[in-house]
């Protein structure tokens, strides 16, 4: 397990699953377990879980504690937290899920930075549920300009600015 985050201590997987926290409006489909996985596996660990210092019940982090459990870790990196009160834990526990779902992911953005990654990477690791890469702008062209490549000056990819020569 590699890790490159602050966090108190590691806390063993058993003993984070006793602190999911009941009152976690999130739902973790397996699908995304699998895909989280595979991400903490290439990444390694950018955030820990949190548990609450008055509750010691986990308000950040269930899917990924679930995602350590499927690669066979046997613990993970935990920060514990204080909370003013009840309401704040709470709170916090909910905005952690809900904040996230108001954003939306440009993905003519993230297709135009492919040309910064390898040919070999595996689109997976974005995290997005099923991205495909947008490949519309090196088609053939057209008719008429088939048999013309002779005429043509070089075209630079758009990605990763490589040169086609005709």
């Amino acid at each position: 397990m590699k890790i490159h985050c602050q966090y108190t201590k590691l806390v063993p997987l058993e003993v984070l699953k006793q602190s999911f926290n009941p009152k976690n409006a999130n739902v973790h489909p397996p699908e995304q377990i699998d895909r989280l996985a595979k991400i903490l596996e290439y990444q390694g660990v950018r955030y820990p879980a949190k548990i609450s210092n008055q509750t010691k019940l986990m308000t950040s982090g269930h899917g990924r504690v679930l995602a350590a459990e499927k690669l066979g870790w046997k613990e993970f990196p935990v920060s514990f937290q204080d909370y003013e009160n009840p309401d704040q834990e709470t709170a916090d526990l909910h905005a952690d899920n809900a904040v996230a779902s108001w954003s939306q992911i440009d993905l003519a953005i993230v297709n135009s930075q492919m040309g910064e990654f390898s040919p070999e990477f595996d689109l997976d690791m974005l995290g997005i549920k099923d991205f495909k890469l947008d490949v519309s702008e090196f088609g053939p062209g057209t008719e008429e300009d088939q048999g013309k490549l002779d005429e043509k000056s070089p075209v630079k990819c758009p990605n990763c600015s490589h040169e086609f020569r005709p």
